[in-house]
């Protein structure tokens, strides 16, 4: 790199993202912004619109350099979340107050973005292939979103050897937790038919409250692990029960239910779902069930990579970060699948609240961190 070259400050990289409001699924204007700070740095920035609505569409990009070498993957997601009422300013204009960036995204990633575009701007082209898998799609449903990426990616002939997901997982500090998997998610509705008529006339009519109740008093007894080495118990929790039955004196026609189950890798969602379905076929043989997987449990085992990023975080932090598969899905339930994920990133405490909010000071470390991840991972597989 040329002494003279001037490197991206990656307080104005953060900024200039969060000025772009992006709520799920982000505006193309967000990757406009992405893409004019990767093309200075020798990316080749491929960007494409998939799917319909009304869970599209969304814009999608995959940036690479290089050609040869190992091949460094970075994935995040430039969409946020709706800010909501009551922010002290305007949740799209970077504010800068003490020592704290405000603005939505600052956290949730749009900081991690920044701190890594900032990173990569310190390594040299030739050092390997680096490549950003970035998804306007990942707050909301996710269906054309990292998904769609992957196809793309495999299209191009692109297998990354390891990837790494900038998402918020440091709560205390900066560096003191990585994630190394993610529980799987799965949500059922269930609607359970009856026969309205009159309280005082039950033989004329169906209770359907009666069969629903056994339904979940049997669900709620199962029991289905005690946790593993890395992952928690799995749980199934009951979120909502709806009669929508104003009537006092009406037996209802339909009762309705839903759950969510929240499992580790000892289970796969469709053996969870196949079994929650023979529960409600039991007692209500004419009941609907639907279930969808958001995603399967995954784990990357501690080994070289994990070790890679610990040791990194530790040089420039002086602690050596948690391990951890805590906390709720995330686009790693995806891209697991094509090659070792890791997730590392800015500290949690203020995503998706009111006044978001990331430390000057972080991303200038995460920046330090990331510079130093990546010129490891690159380095060749013998060395």
């Amino acid at each position: 790199m040329n002494a003279t070259t001037i490197l991206p400050d990656v307080v104005a990289l953060t900024k200039a993202l969060i000025a772009c409001e992006s709520v799920t699924p982000a505006a193309p204007a967000v990757f406009d912004a992405l893409e004019a700070m990767l093309v200075p740095l020798g990316f080749t920035v491929d960007r494409f619109v998939t799917g319909h609505s009304p869970d599209g569409p969304v814009e999608n990009l995959l940036a690479v350099r290089g050609t040869g070498g190992r091949h460094f993957a970075f994935g995040g997601h430039l969409d946020v979340v709706p800010p909501g009422p009551g922010w002290t300013g305007d949740p799209f204009v970077p504010t800068e107050r003490g020592d704290l960036l405000y603005g939505r995204g600052a956290v949730d990633m749009k900081g991690a973005i920044a701190a890594f575009v900032a990173a990569i701007a310190r390594i040299p082209a030739d050092a390997g292939t680096i490549s950003l898998i970035i998804t306007g799609d990942e707050e909301g449903p996710a269906i054309f979103g990292t998904v769609a990426l992957m196809e793309r990616m495999a299209a191009q002939g692109l297998k990354p050897d390891l990837c790494l997901i900038g998402e918020p997982t440091s709560v205390a500090r900066l560096g003191d937790m990585i994630k190394i998997g993610r529980r799987g998610s799965l949500n059922i509705w269930i609607d359970v038919p009856g026969k309205q008529g009159h309280v005082a006339y039950p033989h004329l009519a169906d209770n359907p409250i009666r069969r629903m109740t056994a339904i979940l008093s049997e669900i709620q007894a199962i029991d289905l692990d005690q946790g593993t080495d890395w992952f928690q118990p799995s749980n199934i929790e009951v979120t909502d029960v709806t009669v929508g039955n104003p009537a006092t004196n009406v037996i209802p026609a339909l009762a309705s239910a839903r759950l969510s189950i929240r499992f580790n890798d000892l289970h796969r969602g469709d053996a969870l779902a196949a079994r929650i379905t023979e529960i409600v076929d039991r007692h209500a043989p004419g009941a609907k069930v639907m279930a969808r997987v958001s995603g399967e449990a995954f784990l990357t085992p501690p080994g070289d990579f994990s070790t890679l990023i610990s040791a990194a975080i530790e040089r420039q932090t002086g602690y050596a970060p948690e391990l951890s598969t805590s906390g709720g899905t995330s686009d790693a339930r995806f891209l697991s699948k094509i090659c070792p994920v890791v997730e590392f990133g800015l500290v949690n405490a203020t995503m998706h609240k009111l006044d978001e909010a990331v430390a000057l000071q972080d991303l200038h470390l995460l920046t330090d961190i990331y510079a130093d991840i990546v010129t490891q991972a690159l380095q060749p597989a013998s060395a």
